[in-house]
């Protein structure tokens, strides 16, 4: 029994030495320092993540692009199979004509006549309301006014966009309108009618429908900025027998109307010159990606003619013509009631050249 005893203490003994070994051989290996990676192994994988990356977002890029060719490619072929496709059309040529099929009247004998659209995109008092009238001289052109003048119109992008289709399909009745044979049809549209608060739905909008931006901006903003002060103090006073008038047909009325000098604020016409230029800045890049021609209204003014707009439009050549009269047609110095505040804030300012009705401003 006692053999026995001492059997039973030794194989403890060893079993307790046994476990107190594995007990230090645990804590040998948790105390064995980890192993590191090289920081150059590191910048390899992070380099190799980044290449494969750069090479799915190629490969994505090409298939886009291959898609929208295909797409594009797509859209001409069905083109060409229309009945009214006119073959001569080059194929960069055939987003941008269209054969409207109205609801409220039938083309007629017009039915395959190809339609251009267009917007005069512009901001008051640029002289959009006479190159207007201008391009509706053309037998072949209806541009039907400041549509989006009114506000609901313009409340949201499905109001806009169901206000275009609808003129864009001929179906818009405005005096301009030549319904049945209108070859290039459009509308004019003031930066700040909706026009730049939805500058990305009408930028895809403009490509999808194949719509031409026409831009018609003013380089001296000063003259601008005076011609609103006098429209708006007409629009108060209706100084023509108790009625406003925004364009004029007479020079009668005309001298009437520039009888009055606007004094201008000083201390907001920096401020006002600014907003404006940035204003039509922006326009041009937003609308960068449309098809699209840059007017302005001094170079109008000057030759009297609007042959780059036709042949943009691709519409035969004509002499145009408009009952407007220009209003302010004096130095600007003699249409300033404080001309001498109005040349001490702009000397030295990068609009001092507006000053003596230059178009440049300085860098």
């Amino acid at each position: 029994m006692e053999e026995a005893g001492r059997e039973r203490d030794r194989t403890v003994a060893v079993v307790v030495e046994d476990t107190s070994a594995a007990t230090k051989d645990a804590a040998a290996v948790s105390t064995k320092p980890a192993k590191r990676y090289p920081l150059a192994l590191w910048v390899a994988i992070l380099g190799l993540i980044m290449l494969v990356g750069v090479y799915i977002f190629s490969l994505s890029l090409k298939q886009n692009g291959m898609l929208f060719g295909l797409m594009q490619a797509n859209m001409i072929e069905k083109e060409r199979e229309k009945p009214c496709h006119d073959p001569r059309i080059p194929d960069a040529e055939i987003p941008y004509v269209h054969y409207p099929t109205p609801n409220t009247y039938d083309r007629e004998e017009c039915v395959c006549t190809g339609v251009r659209f267009f917007a005069i995109l512009s901001m008051q008092r640029s002289g959009s309301g006479w190159v207007e009238t201008l391009l509706n001289s053309h037998p072949n052109i209806s541009s039907n006014g400041e549509i989006f003048s009114v506000k609901e119109r313009r409340s949201n992008i499905t109001a806009i966009t169901k206000t275009l289709d609808k003129l864009y399909n001929l179906d818009w009745y405005s005096s301009a309108a030549k319904n049945e044979c209108t070859a290039a049809v459009g509308l004019k549209w003031m930066l700040n009618q909706g026009l730049m608060k939805n500058h990305q739905e009408m930028v895809r909008y403009f490509n999808r429908r194949g719509v031409s931006a026409i831009f018609l901006l003013r380089r001296n903003l000063l003259q601008r900025y005076v011609s609103i002060l006098a429209n708006a103090h007409d629009s108060a006073m209706k100084q023509l027998n108790g009625t406003h008038k925004a364009h004029v047909h007479s020079k009668d009325e005309a001298e009437i109307l520039a009888q009055y000098k606007p004094t201008i604020d000083r201390k907001m016409l920096i401020t006002e010159l600014k907003r404006s230029d940035k204003l039509a800045s922006d326009a041009l890049v937003n609308f960068k990606n449309t098809r699209h021609i840059v007017l302005y209204y001094e170079d109008v003014v000057r030759n009297r003619t609007l042959m780059d707009v036709l042949d943009f439009l691709r519409m035969p050549k004509r002499k145009l013509s408009s009952r407007h009269v220009k209003i302010h047609t004096k130095q600007l110095c003699d249409h300033i009631d404080n001309w001498a505040d109005v040349n001490n804030a702009l000397m030295g300012t990068r609009f001092e050249s507006f000053l003596n009705g230059s178009s440049r401003r300085r860098s």
